[in-house]
């Protein structure tokens, strides 16, 4: 059965060295594809190239939270990144098979040096990019569940979303999901310490799920201080599904189709 890296920092500099080798291992081992997120302007035409090199790969526009501080996020700026995201959106569209298909990674930290109202405005900028493109949204939430479920259901993302590497109770997890929002699934799960997570991820719907490894971050048990790599996306599939008592194919099977309904690929 096929796999799909919902959220992997594959054009990070980690890759680098052996980027197309360890790509062309992962695809032996099952898995199709993967979603780079954006991080900042600055990487987003990089991401764009390295979509167009690699069989399978897509990619997101978004500014990432802890990028923020390295960011212009003034009026002025921001207006001009949503000029810039229309220009590539335009010409990605133009392609045969688009390859940008979300809007992302936005979000809320609370562990980052950046007040939560600045936080908020700019995703809100994201969820009205979102709209505007038809693009599902990709969150990263720490510690900031609450805030999140508040604001969306202020402003909506119309075309659902996903919040990347979910750590939180089953009650936060279905009201994500009564929003319209995915759950991302990946290392945490491999933690005996992360009862809640694993706890949450064995309850919520299977058809509300998606698996990720957010590599180069996110390693398994045991491989802390390692690069992750998409390679362990089988791997992530296989304990998830003993974590679910249920088949690897049945997990394979209703994740790819997540993955298509949320991101209209395949």
């Amino acid at each position: 059965m096929p796999f799909f890296d919902s959220h992997c920092h594959f054009d990070f500099t980690e890759f680098d060295a052996d980027r197309m080798q360890l790509w062309q291992h992962a695809m032996t081992l099952g898995v199709q594809g993967l979603l780079i997120p954006g991080v900042g302007p600055v990487q987003w035409p990089a991401a764009q190239a390295l979509s167009r090199q690699l069989s399978g790969c897509y990619f997101a526009l978004g500014i990432h939270p802890w990028w923020i501080d390295k960011t212009a996020t003034d009026p002025l700026a921001l207006q001009f990144y949503a000029y810039q995201m229309s220009l590539l959106l335009d010409e990605d569209k133009a392609n045969e098979q688009p390859r940008c298909i979300a809007i992302g990674e936005a979000g809320l930290d609370k562990n980052i040096d950046v007040p939560i109202s600045r936080q908020l405005d700019l995703l809100d900028w994201h969820i009205d990019l979102a709209n505007q493109f038809h693009l599902p949204l990709i969150v990263h939430s720490v510690k900031t569940h609450n805030e999140l479920i508040a604001h969306c259901k202020k402003n909506p993302p119309l075309y659902g979303g996903v919040v990347h590497a979910f750590s939180g109770s089953y009650e936060t997890a279905m009201q994500l999901i009564n929003l319209g929002f995915y759950l991302g699934a990946g290392g945490t799960i491999s933690y005996g310490r992360a009862q809640k997570t694993r706890s949450t991820f064995a309850r919520v719907p299977l058809e509300s799920v998606l698996l990720e490894t957010d590599a180069p971050d996110m390693p398994l048990s045991g491989e802390q201080g390692q690069r992750n790599s998409p390679e362990n996306l089988p791997r992530i599939a296989q304990l998830f599904a003993e974590l679910r008592n249920e088949s690897p194919e049945t997990i394979t099977a209703v994740v790819w189709e997540n993955n298509r309904r949320l991101f209209g690929i395949f």
